[in-house]
């Protein structure tokens, strides 16, 4: 077998039985490029978790369709052992054949305790290397060491010095890759039990990539303070700026580590410091890491960023990781952009723009029904959010969990408006991702999956409102074992007195779980007449009222754990014309319109050319999206608005942020 996935694969050929049930418990069947290519071969993929709305789409879906004689290959997945197949209802039992995958079948050489935590996007190097490098069964430690050999490149008995300690951390946390914790626990023992690095606080900045950056920030101006000439920095002074034990001087000028030095300045992962006194040259690696007195840092740190993300620009064959890893680098650039005055760099961001969304709508296309089953573990899209909280409640026991869900805050937006949040409160640690909004990028839609946990499939009556946001919300919680009593939802936020609103809201002693809806940013952009620079603008200006910044605090004092996403984000756009059709369209928005039959949709867009027929992945039956690409709009011609419904970049990542104190 090439692949691991072939071992699956051949169990899967079209047209031999109408229903499948597997019992997967490691999640395999929901690994992106295998639901891909068994959506490819025709099989459409149902997870059975709750019986009430499986019964829903498996009545309407499917046993409609069979009744009528027509054939269709469902699978139904089980998260759970093959033994616990017969837990499902007796007419599927009768019906369908039964299929188990674990990852103990896969690599039957491995620890099944160490191997079960990776991310299945690794799977692919990990198979690799168990046929290429075969071996009698291997224990805990010798399979964590072969993953972090073979699948991570990392060989902790080679690392001796402080640079060769530095570039591996940098490698990990600059290129995001994130090690399950039983490797980084290994890996830190490994390293301890060479006695080379006897002050550094592996513990902390091999597993935290916010307790790396910070370790690396309070030393960059003890670095800079020794290329002045004559200056020495006395021990008193280093205990009073560094709260990170460890050495107090880093290789940052090592030629293995500056070329991620300047990139992190470039990126917002570290910030630059005020330093008159070093005269550093025009061309030197470490001016991105200072403060000078001239004009050009911005369009420095603009030129350099343009440069970053065209050579990363990911291709319509990327992992939806790929996207949104670059995501948060387009969304720097953009917030730099959007908020400075340079025609040009705003010329050059619309022409990269237009062709990255061209690239994004076409891998949407295929790879976007692919996120929908996926673990909530770094939860892919938003409706996996309230199931990742739930884990997190479920394993703390005893913890509280809140939720804020900022109406239309683009995450470009997030950009410009998290070094506020930073200066007002330096306690707080800010872990930034992104996560994929529902299609169309709709209030409605996608605010509703976020509260619901589901996608927006179960949720049909009430897709066109957000009325029963509250219900879906408690409903969720009722079942991962809370009382309504335990749940409090508040809408409507964003201005005035934010402990007075939570104080009226929650119960900090019973209330568990509380979801919050600030709805200020989708105000001031269905207002807006000024663009993007408009929005950044106003946004700014909001945040620095303070109303966010308070309600994070307050939820964090309170014992908390405060996670913040987003239903959509928005783009600035140009008129391309109104279709005329009267009242044919139930959604009549700028950037996407809704019809109920297939037929209509496609009347009208046989006359809009930049519009998208969107397949109704995840929605109700009756649920056709017409929706808007690129910078074009269902409005007047040339008339320049800024609107959310589409299948943008801009529109479709959104911010997932989790909030924290620090410690030190």
């Amino acid at each position: 077998m090439s692949s691991w996935r072939d071992a699956i694969l051949n169990d899967f050929v079209p047209n031999v039985s109408k229903l499948t049930l597997v019992a997967d418990p490691d999640c395999l069947m929901t690994e992106e490029k295998l639901a891909l290519e068994l959506r490819g071969r025709g099989f459409d993929l149902i997870e059975f978790s709750d019986p009430v709305e499986f019964r829903y789409v498996y009545e309407s879906k499917y046993r409609s369709i069979w009744d009528r004689g027509e054939h269709t290959d469902l699978v139904v997945v089980l998260r759970l052992q093959d033994a616990e197949l017969e837990s499902l209802p007796y007419d599927l039992l009768q019906v369908g054949r039964k299929l188990s995958f674990n990852l103990g079948e896969l690599f039957p050489y491995l620890s099944y305790p160490v191997i079960e935590k990776l991310d299945r996007a690794l799977l692919d190097v990990l198979f690799e290397a168990q046929r290429k490098t075969p071996s009698d069964r291997l224990g805990d430690n010798a399979t964590k060491d072969f993953i972090l050999r073979h699948v991570f490149g990392i060989a902790p008995e080679l690392i001796v010095s402080e640079v060769e300690l530095l570039r591996l951390l940098l490698r990990l946390h600059y290129g995001k890759v994130q090690l399950p914790r039983i490797l980084s626990d290994r890996l830190v023992q490994v390293l301890k039990g060479q006695g080379a690095f006897p002050t550094w606080p592996l513990d902390e900045i091999v597993p935290d990539e916010e307790a790396f950056f910070a370790f690396i920030q309070e030393r960059w101006p003890v670095f800079l303070s020794k290329l002045e000439p004559g200056n020495e920095v006395r021990e008193r002074s280093l205990e009073e700026i560094l709260n990170y034990p460890g050495p107090s001087v880093l290789p940052f000028d090592h030629q293995d580590i500056r070329v991620y030095m300047d990139n992190l300045f470039i990126e917002g992962k570290l910030t630059p410091i005020q330093k008159p006194e070093v005269a550093i040259d025009a061309g030197s690696w470490i001016r991105c890491g200072v403060i000078e007195a001239s004009a050009g840092d911005d369009e420095m740190r603009i030129s350099r960023l343009f440069g970053l993300v065209e050579k990363s620009l990911p291709t319509s064959e990327s992992r939806y990781s790929d996207w949104i890893t670059f995501a948060l680098k387009w969304a720097e650039l953009s917030a730099l952009v959007h908020c400075g005055s340079n025609r040009e760099d705003k010329a050059r961001l619309l022409q990269t723009d237009n062709a990255l969304n061209a690239t994004f709508a076409r891998w949407l296309s295929v790879h976007y029904a692919s996120l929908i089953n996926l673990p909530p573990n770094n939860p892919a899209m938003v409706h996996h959010v309230p199931r990742r909280l739930a884990r997190d409640l479920e394993n703390a026991k005893n913890s509280r969990v809140a939720l804020l869900v900022v109406d239309g805050l683009a995450l470009d937006q997030w950009a410009t408006i998290r070094p506020i949040l930073q200066e007002r409160d330096r306690s707080l640690i800010m872990r930034e991702s992104a996560t994929f909004a529902w299609i169309p990028t709709l209030t409605s839609v996608s605010r509703q999956a976020i509260f619901s946990g589901k996608p927006p499939l179960y949720f049909p009556s009430s897709i066109k409102s957000t009325h029963k946001e509250e219900k879906l919300w408690k409903q969720f919680w009722e079942g991962h074992g809370l009382s309504r009593l335990d749940v409090a939802y508040q809408r409507g936020l964003g201005d005035g007195d934010a402990a007075g609103v939570l104080d009226s809201a929650i119960h900090p002693g019973k209330t568990k779980v509380v979801g919050l809806v600030v709805d200020k940013v989708d105000k001031i952009m269905h207002g807006m007449q000024l663009g993007s620079a408009g929005m950044h603008n106003q946004i700014k200006q909001w945040c620095r009222g303070g109303f966010l910044g308070l309600l994070i605090g307050y939820l964090l004092d309170h014992g908390y754990e405060v996670w913040m996403t987003s239903d959509h984000g928005n783009i600035e756009c140009q008129g391309k014309g109104r279709p005329s059709e009267g009242v044919t369209a139930e959604t009549r928005g700028e950037r996407v319109r809704v019809y109920p039959t297939a037929e209509l949709r496609a009347q009208v867009a046989s006359k809009f050319s930049f519009a998208h027929e969107w397949l109704p992945v995840g929605l109700p039956s009756d649920y056709f999206p017409l929706v808007a690409g690129g910078s074009n709009a269902f409005a007047t011609p040339d008339e320049a608005i800024v609107g959310h419904g589409g299948i943008t970049l801009e529109e479709v990542i959104v911010p997932l942020v989790k909030f924290e104190r620090k410690t030190r």
